[in-house]
């Protein structure tokens, strides 16, 4: 059934993870029929897509970002009260105190119990904790929508409150884009990918230690690094000759078919779409278990280590993958697909109190 749906977030257009993975859904329900609106601060895109109805609340200070928080949930609490349909299912991707549904797209803020003591007594702390438990244990809230299994269970540990209210998780799509040709890797060469601007998180130094120990055999080996700027990067590579390319902000979709193969050795991923898009593209992937998507790695796509692997195992692992010469699947998981998980989570939430 069609249903009228009010989606909440603070930037809404394709510009980010979270940003992106409601973009594609609001237009995707959309397409399906569901009047769907978004409440935000502003769009960051011409106009929304499929006829969604963007209403904006303008800009306010992004830092501290625990007082935006604050001060975005209580305005979008204020426009609530003044003008909710009650008709409308409220699907919020922030930290607010009306919806009905909550998307997790990272972990939640409750892993600093875990950190040491003066991390945990901040006032930015406990306000993040404040709104996080409110935006789980809150009496409306329905169902509490993980975006990844790493994400689901945190969320179960950290708040027993949620209940039958955690929902499987809805991982993101893939949007279609150019594929890797087949070819076969030089034994000599290749070249490997990197994608992150969060490079540190993303293990951009292990990829590094391991792709200039592999250029002692594969000589003409190199490595591409998408996202961070040059100039912030440009030191690692302080003890090589050559056999790097620093590409800064890029569409890393346009530049997948280049890779014949992707490293992620993230030490702390939510998710990591560059994966499931390197999948998509036919690109081998070697990542570490922390992501997300790891989950999503079959033995045909690519391999997963443990963060704490030895050098020499990631060093391996890369070789015979390159050595692979068979065509790879495409990984397919359509943001079409995404709704209808998303219209079933609504549904189910509209039967209940039918």
């Amino acid at each position: 059934m069609n249903r009228p749906l009010l989606h909440i977030l603070r930037r809404f257009g394709p510009i980010g993870g979270m940003e992106r993975y409601a973009w594609e859904l609001t237009g995707q329900l959309a397409a399906m029929g569901h009047q769907v609106d978004v409440l935000c601060e502003r769009i960051h895109a011409d106009s929304p897509p499929n006829g969604v109805r963007c209403i904006q609340l303008g800009e306010a200070a992004p830092k501290p970002r625990w007082l935006a928080h604050l001060r975005f949930s209580r305005r979008v609490s204020l426009w609530i009260a003044n003008n909710q349909d009650q008709r409308h299912i409220i699907h919020s991707h922030e930290r607010t105190a009306v919806h009905h549904v909550t998307t997790f797209h990272g972990p939640p803020f409750a892993t600093v119990r875990d950190r040491p003591w003066n991390r945990r007594t901040s006032l930015r702390a406990q306000v993040n904790l404040w709104l996080e438990r409110r935006e789980v244990c809150g009496a409306q809230v329905r169902a509490i929508v993980p975006n990844a299994n790493t994400i689901g269970a945190m969320l179960n540990h950290f708040y027993p409150c949620i209940g039958d209210r955690l929902t499987k998780p809805v991982t993101p799509g893939v949007s279609p884009g150019p594929a890797r040709p087949d070819r076969a890797v030089p034994t000599n060469g290749g070249v490997i990918g990197f994608v992150g601007k969060e490079w540190k998180r993303k293990g951009l130094e292990i990829a590094i230690s391991t792709i200039g120990a592999l250029r002692r055999t594969r000589p003409n080996l190199e490595l591409w690094v998408a996202g961070p700027a040059p100039n912030e990067v440009e030191k690692l590579f302080a003890g090589w000759q050559g056999g790097y390319r620093l590409l800064g902000a890029v569409d890393s979709r346009d530049i997948y078919p280049e890779f014949d193969l992707l490293i992620h050795p993230a030490r702390a991923e939510p998710y990591g779409m560059v994966i499931a898009e390197a999948m998509a593209a036919r690109v081998p992937v070697l990542v570490s278990d922390p992501c997300g998507a790891a989950s999503e790695v079959s033995q045909a796509h690519g391999t997963v280590l443990k963060i704490d692997a030895p050098e020499s195992a990631w060093i391996d692992a890369a070789q015979a993958l390159l050595a692979k010469n068979n065509s790879l699947p495409g990984f397919q998981r359509p943001w079409e697909q995404v709704a209808q998980e998303y219209a079933a989570i609504y549904d189910r939430i509209a039967n209940d109190h039918s």
